[in-house]
């Protein structure tokens, strides 16, 4: 019986293929739309930081635009890692056409992250002024929900006062001892390893005491909670973050992540993080980044039972209208009883004798119909919003500290935005406005 006759792989053949970057992707490929969008906005802010210049020393920085366009096509691929990006610049040609053939390292796409905080925000701001521009965001409708994103942080991280100082003087004093051992041994790689090991200690020494300089927050709550101010501990690893009650019933490290989105276009308007893990003061501070970013207050705010503190309605009365369900009203124990006996339902939405005008306001007016039926907006918008971020990866905070998780928090608006923007003033990409326009970016 004769053998089979096949061909082999052969993997030594050297071939040649003649090819550029540009022919990787087809047209409206969503790599393309995410570099459309980033070519069209001014990036003076992140220039500005750029330490290198022409005719001086060093080596060029990597173009802002780079840095930005793959972080926006991460975000929108599920994409949160550093490390994950930068194998993906090499083995991906979506991300390789992003790049260009410019190489990038995972230190330079995490330090970008989190080193323009305040050009995000601007990037935000600018973008949103274009869609009202356009006509897509008009600000009747806006319904704000909180999300909770487990931090990067362990439970066994959080301590008392009493072992974050003793693990604070251990910490100096090794940084100490390592600081001693470079001085004396000459040998270069025994000084780098050592350097490197007092680079960590350092690093912990700055967490302890960013630990230590948060407790006295964190005692107050305690004893305005009713409970030993001794009980309060903070994290060691990320002295920001708070142990918060997840959707699953369970008690994790957290930050608390806010996000308004106007009704009608779904697009966010406003992008905060907060600390603490009640919704319960976060919807002032929400209307009032809204009025600065946009110029005008939204002029109905849709918001959940967790939200409608009344000194929060009083201090937004003058700027919205708050639509949020009211709270059943509570027994009393003197409470007046019908003739059977039965304790007399009291209406929840009757004004309360010791009611402000905004809030009794507040209770007829969810009384009405319209109300309940425009309530219903609020889901429909928001745990939407929320719900793709989710599914966009905000699962787990990939950094650590407030300021570097509202970096995060502004790029998964940015890149929600950028998609909404496709879908609803494409031209604002340069695609125009043609359905075949908004159709493209699904690849």
């Amino acid at each position: 019986m004769t053998t089979a006759r096949v061909i082999m792989p052969n993997r030594t053949q050297i071939e040649l293929r003649p090819m550029d970057l540009e022919s990787l992707l087809p047209e409206g490929h969503r790599a393309r739309l995410v570099w459309a969008w980033v070519a069209r906005q001014d990036l003076g802010a992140m220039y500005a930081a750029i330490k290198v210049r022409q005719g001086g020393v060093g080596r060029s920085a990597i173009a802002p635009q780079i840095l930005l366009g793959l972080w926006l096509y991460a975000t929108l691929q599920g994409v949160g890692s550093a490390r994950q990006l930068s194998r993906l610049v090499l083995e991906h040609d979506a991300y390789r056409w992003m790049s260009g053939g410019v190489q990038v390292n995972y230190h330079s796409l995490s330090d970008f992250r989190v080193a323009h905080g305040q050009a995000l925000d601007e990037l935000l701001s600018v973008s949103l002024a274009a869609l009202m521009s356009a006509g897509a965001v008009k600000l009747q409708c806006v319904a704000q929900d909180g999300v909770r994103v487990r931090a990067s942080a362990g439970a066994a991280s959080f301590r008392r006062k009493a072992s974050l100082q003793d693990n604070l003087e251990l910490a100096r004093a090794r940084v100490r001892e390592l600081k001693e051992q470079i001085d004396a041994d000459p040998a270069q790689d025994s000084r780098r390893k050592a350097a490197a090991q007092q680079r960590a200690r350092r690093e912990m020494q700055e967490r302890l005491q960013s630990a230590l300089e948060r407790l006295p927050e964190l005692e107050a709550i305690k004893r305005r909670n009713g409970a030993k101010a001794e009980e309060a501990r903070a994290s060691s690893t990320d002295a920001d973050a708070s142990v918060m009650k997840m959707a699953d019933g369970g008690y994790r490290p957290a930050y608390n992540t806010q996000y308004a989105s106007d009704c009608d276009s779904q697009v966010i308007v406003g992008v905060e993080v907060s600390t603490s893990g009640s919704d319960m003061a976060q919807l002032a501070p929400m209307v009032e980044q809204i009025e600065q970013r946009l110029g005008s207050a939204p002029q109905k705010m849709l918001v959940d039972g967790g939200f409608p503190a009344h000194a929060q309605i009083d201090a937004v009365a003058h700027k919205t209208e708050v639509y949020a369900p009211v709270p059943e009203a509570r027994t009393k124990k003197d409470a007046k009883k019908d003739d059977q006996g039965h304790e007399a339902q009291q209406d929840k939405h009757e004004p309360k004798p010791d009611d402000s005008a905004a809030v009794a306001s507040w209770r007829q007016r969810m009384a009405s119909d319209e109300a309940k039926e425009l309530y219903k907006r609020r889901a429909a918008t928001a745990e939407c919003v929320n719900a793709q971020a989710r599914n966009r990866g905000l699962q787990r905070m990939p950094v650590r500290g407030l300021k570097k998780v509202r970096c995060v928090a502004l790029l998964f608006a940015l890149a929600h935005n950028l998609m909404r923007t496709l879908a609803l003033a494409p031209q604002l990409l340069g695609l125009g406005t043609t359905a075949s326009a908004a159709g493209a970016g699904t690849v």
